[in-house]
């Protein structure tokens, strides 16, 4: 939908995650994946959600193939209050990308179009439309210009239209670019592209996805989120600035088409996930196409492939995106070299809390050994909050460290820490970010907070519990 450059590129940026691969022995069975998150990471989620003062927040977590969790907290409409359950359909937004660029990769399989094909062979009226392809609309490397990058309902889009009208509106104006040379999300592409497929195939898109993909794969709530809306739906939120939640007006029917129109569960998406993971839906080709990184004219990389994100989580291989509408945003990641998949929606537009929560599942899913970073005793981090304001104040306790760590400790290096750290004042709060294991000692990162500045710590700790490194870093 109209923002998902920015949720896109977001995406991106939101990389935290890592698990060794954990294969079965032949002829001995997996392990069974995990029966739910545990307490602990229940809170964590809930905090969260409560934090960001969300409607409602619903998730889905796929383990092994396998759909093992699904959740909703909060209320899908309030005044008066419903709650939203496992069943409660979310608008996914522009993770309906992916589902047209797969619709157009089975229309290629049966012979219909190419992903070659030049746009003129459909619309020849478009600007450039000789020079550009149906891959480049699907990747972003078209150059039409977006027709809804802003992140609020624009007065227009309330209003119904057509996709055609919408089209030639967009697709009628001087590129942006030289097709290929740079990547640009635009919403326009996928228009165009769910416009090329219906003319290739004679059917309706939605019609097509229920026929080829929902209905084989159990995905019974998802549709058009327009034109077939339920009374059980979430109602869409916004939020300005930090105020209260308000009902969002949606957009009209007409405006999206193939860039975001569908509606459905976590559940679902998750299940679409998982044939994913399986290679299930698509031919083996089919699927590179889908999932293999587009690169521009001069080999540099896009991180996008067909309606999907490419890059990794703490060097795991990940596929996302992340969507948006009206009242609506969703993070979607899936992790196939660990047979895993995250989903996440919420019913209010304006606070990106899919993220944070999608990247939290994704820790604890993949790499249980981070599980209880987050929980470091007090005695811990009251060590280090006493070694930093001793070196505030320019002493050290040399018993509590290495005789590595105390050759670091020069003269030098404590009056440098020490007229470095006196600006900041007293030590008001330390937390643990980071634990784990390195060189045989435990590698731990802390946050320091003082009362007018912060600090990062880099700390080795040896099994007898001696500091061999202890570093006062700037927090950037």
């Amino acid at each position: 939908m109209r923002t998902s450059a920015a949720l896109v590129l977001l995406s991106r940026a939101l990389q935290a995650a890592f698990l060794a691969a954990v294969f079965a022995p032949a002829g001995r069975a997996a392990p069974p994946p995990p029966a739910g998150l545990d307490a602990a990471e229940e809170q964590r989620i809930a905090d969260l959600i409560s934090k960001a003062g969300v409607p409602s927040v619903s998730i889905a977590i796929v383990d092994r193939g396998r759909l093992v969790y699904a959740k909703a907290l909060g209320m899908a409409a309030l005044g008066p209050d419903r709650p939203a359950d496992t069943s409660t359909r979310y608008f996914v937004g522009s993770i309906s990308k992916q589902f047209t660029a797969a619709a157009v990769l089975l229309a290629a399989e049966d012979g219909k179009l190419s992903l070659d094909d030049r746009v003129a062979r459909y619309y020849p009226e478009l600007t450039r439309a000789a020079d550009i392809s149906v891959r480049q609309l699907l990747s972003h490397t078209s150059g039409y210009e977006d027709f809804a990058p802003q992140d609020y309902l624009v007065p227009e889009w309330a209003r119904a239209t057509s996709p055609e009208t919408v089209l030639h509106a967009w697709a009628g104006k001087p590129l942006d670019f030289e097709p290929g040379t740079r990547w640009q999300y635009s919403n326009t592409n996928y228009l165009l592209a769910a416009l090329i497929f219906q003319k290739a195939t004679g059917e309706g898109l939605v019609p097509y996805l229920k026929r080829r993909i929902f209905d084989p794969l159990g995905m019974t709530s998802a549709g058009d989120g327009y034109l077939d809306r339920h009374p059980t739906d979430a109602v869409p939120y916004t939020r300005y600035g930090l105020g209260p939640s308000r009902p969002a007006t949606p957009e009209a029917n007409g405006w999206y088409l193939g860039a975001a129109q569908l509606a459905m569960t976590p559940s679902d998406l998750a299940r679409w996930d998982m044939a994913l993971l399986r290679r299930q839906v698509l031919g083996a080709k089919s699927y590179r196409d889908l999932t293999t990184e587009v690169r521009l004219a001069n080999g540099d990389r896009t991180g996008y492939a067909l309606g999907l994100s490419v890059g990794e989580l703490d060097r795991i291989p990940q596929f996302s995106h992340s969507g948006e509408v009206s009242g609506f945003l969703t993070s979607n990641a899936i992790f196939p070299t660990r047979d895993a998949a995250v989903a996440v929606c919420s019913n209010e537009d304006s606070v990106f809390v899919v993220g944070p929560i999608e990247k939290e599942l994704a820790r604890w899913l993949l790499e249980p050994d981070r599980r209880t970073i987050q929980e470091a005793p007090p005695a811990e981090t009251k060590q280090v909050a006493l070694i930093v304001e001793g070196l505030r104040s320019g002493t050290l306790d040399r018993s509590l460290f290495t005789a590595n760590a105390n050759s670091y400790f020069s003269a030098a290096a404590i009056a440098d820490i020490r007229e470095s750290l006196k600006p900041f004042g007293a030590v008001k709060s330390t937390a643990r970010t980071v634990d784990g294991l390195r060189g045989g000692m435990r590698y731990r990162f802390y946050k320091v907070v003082f009362e007018s500045g912060s600090v990062g710590i880099s700390v080795y700790v040896t099994p007898d519990g001696r500091y061999e490194q202890f570093m006062v870093e700037q927090d950037l």
